[in-house]
Order: C-alpha cells, then sequence, then structure tokens
C-alpha cells in the first residue's frame, strides 16, 4: 500500500466546526509556517435545524479549511448524536493516523456540560486512537497500515468554555494575534450553524483576547498536554532564543 504524504498534525472534532471554534488559529499560524495540517471530523454533523443537509455542511467545511490553510480535511462518517467510544470507533481514526503519520495529535479534553456529549465521546476515542496507532501485532485490524508512535497529543478545550482544563497543570498558550482573523473567517464558513448566532463571533473573539492577555499578547489559544514532555532547548521552546520577543510556544519541525 503506498502512503500518502505524512501530515505534521492532526486535529480531531467530532462535527465539522468543532476545530475551528477550538484551534483554528492555531491550525491556520501551523500552515503558514509551513507545516502541513490535517483535520479529521468523526461525523458529518447532521442532522442540524438550519442545515438543508450534509451536502451543504460538507461545503462548509470544505470552505473553512481553505481559509486555515489545511491540506487535509477527512470525514469519518460516524453517526452524528449517536457518536459513542468504541472498539469499532478507536480502529476507524487509528487508521487515519496510522495512514497519515502525524507527530502531534489535538482533540478534545473535557466535557462540554449542556453542548453535545459527542465531544466527551470524541476525546475517549481519540485518547484510544492515538494509542492503537502504536500496537504491534495487530495486522488484522490494521491491514497495510505501518505501527506510527504519535509523539505529542494535546487538548483543547471550545473558545467559549473555561481557559483551562481542570485537573491538567500542563497548559500553553499559543499566540494567535496574526490569525485571529482566520479564525473568525473559518467560523463564518458554517453558515448553517452560526448565522442566526451573531454573538458567537463577538464570544470568541473575547475568549482568544483574554486567552492572549495571559501570556501578554493580543490573542492567544490554550492547550493542556495530554502529560507532561521535556524539552532540549529552553530558549527555542520558550521562543525567546535570539530574537528576545516571547512568541509563544515551540512547534514540533515540518515533515520532509
Amino acid at each position: 500500500m503506498k502512503l500518502p504524504e505524512p501530515l505534521d498534525l492532526i486535529a480531531v472534532g467530532a462535527h465539522p466546526d468543532d476545530v475551528e471554534i477550538a484551534c483554528g488559529g492555531t491550525l491556520a499560524k501551523l500552515s503558514r509556517k509551513g507545516y502541513r495540517v490535517g483535520i479529521i471530523d468523526l461525523t458529518d454533523g447532521e442532522p442540524t435545524p438550519n442545515s438543508p443537509g450534509p451536502d451543504v455542511r460538507l461545503r462548509e467545511a470544505e470552505a473553512a479549511a481553505r481559509v486555515l490553510g489545511v491540506q487535509k480535511r477527512i470525514q469519518l462518517d460516524l453517526p452524528n448524536r449517536r457518536l459513542f467510544d468504541s472498539f469499532e470507533t478507536r480502529v476507524a481514526l487509528a487508521k487515519e493516523f496510522r495512514r497519515y503519520r502525524p507527530k502531534l495529535v489535538i482533540g478534545f479534553g473535557e466535557k462540554t456540560p449542556m453542548a453535545s456529549p459527542d465531544h466527551w465521546q470524541a476525546m475517549q476515542i481519540t485518547d484510544a486512537a492515538v494509542f492503537y496507532s502504536r500496537l504491534t501485532k495487530w495486522d488484522e485490524y490494521f491491514p497495510g497500515l505501518p505501527v506510527h508512535p504519535i509523539r505529542r497529543q494535546l487538548y483543547y478545550r471550545l473558545a467559549v468554555d473555561p481557559d483551562t482544563i481542570d485537573g491538567n497543570p500542563y497548559h500553553q498558550i499559543v499566540d494567535i494575534s496574526d490569525t485571529l482573523e482566520a479564525k473568525i473567517e473559518s467560523i463564518c464558513c458554517y453558515k448553517t450553524q452560526f448565522e442566526h448566532k451573531p454573538n458567537l463571533v463577538t464570544r470568541v473573539r473575547a475568549a482568544a483576547t483574554v486567552t492572549g492577555a495571559a501570556a501578554g499578547v493580543v490573542a492567544g489559544e490554550s492547550f493542556a498536554a495530554a502529560k507532561p514532555f521535556a524539552v532540549d532547548d529552553l530558549m527555542i521552546t520558550l521562543a525567546i532564543g535570539h530574537e528576545g520577543v516571547n512568541q509563544g510556544v515551540a512547534e514540533v519541525g515540518p515533515a520532509r
């Protein structure tokens, strides 16, 4: 089996628009830096009250991906509103990780009370798929797809949720001052979801401003590490190096 060109990172959402709201600014920033960025939507997000159907939602998702500079967007077609963590859903996502071989995976990190329970299921599916991606002696479930250890996993939270994930002390803020407008534009691609919610853009912008202010930048997105990790060069990691300016957290190198 000939594998496609690898991606540097994959962001996983339960529905189209989850990733844009949570970390669209970060994805746009990394894409502009030359990293190969992918998004996996576990479901098509349909049905929803104001959408005429999956085809329209798919076109919205494709438009949002273009705004962010995303190289690959994949939809797994698992059932919206009935998404459950199961062996089959774990394997389906792990297959994509083995196929596209990301260094970094970003996904949900917490429940979203009074919002879709699919989000919590997506977190558990993603956690398991990261683990399944590196397991050997399981070729009957992953025919032709080589084992792939994922180096780092980060958790996001939706932009309008609390700024930190409770119980996780390993948080980082990415400076999205120069890509906040791309994030907003990608969210606005989902007219069926948000055209009737004009306050959402205001809330997303305000949340990014508050998050960024905590780190002394104009706008930011907050992430929690799935587990602590060590760094080799503290100056590069803190982005102060020779420039002497704090620009955010370090990122993995582009795929070659």
